[in-house]
């Protein structure tokens, strides 16, 4: 599964569900499989806000990051298609990351 070349809404109309304190998004890659998907971490950069999403059913694959957007108070998901602006968010999810890691040892 690429790691930006997904579509998602979380609107009305989406499937999202909430399963054992877990906000479960379906997403659909561009094969047109569908992986269940959670929301394990929120965190912004240039007034943008960004959602890392994790695929329920393996834990072996990598995150997804999505731009959230919101439009009339509902928010969205969005692929990040800018270049730039998808290296500058996965360099700073790594940082993070490696912040975490280095504080729990």
């Amino acid at each position: 599964m690429s790691d930006h070349e997904h579509n998602h809404s979380h609107g009305p109309d989406s499937d999202h569900d909430s399963e054992q304190g877990e906000d479960v998004f379906v997403v659909t890659d561009e094969n047109g499989k569908e992986h269940e998907m959670v929301m394990v971490y929120t965190f912004e950069s240039q007034d943008h806000a960004y959602a890392v999403l994790l695929d329920r059913n393996d834990p072996d694959a990598d995150g997804v990051i999505f731009r959230i957007e919101e439009e009339n108070e509902e928010a969205f998901l969005v692929n990040i298609e800018d270049e730039a602006e998808w290296e500058r968010v996965v360099t700073i999810y790594n940082e993070i990351i490696a912040q975490e890691t280095d504080e729990n040892n």
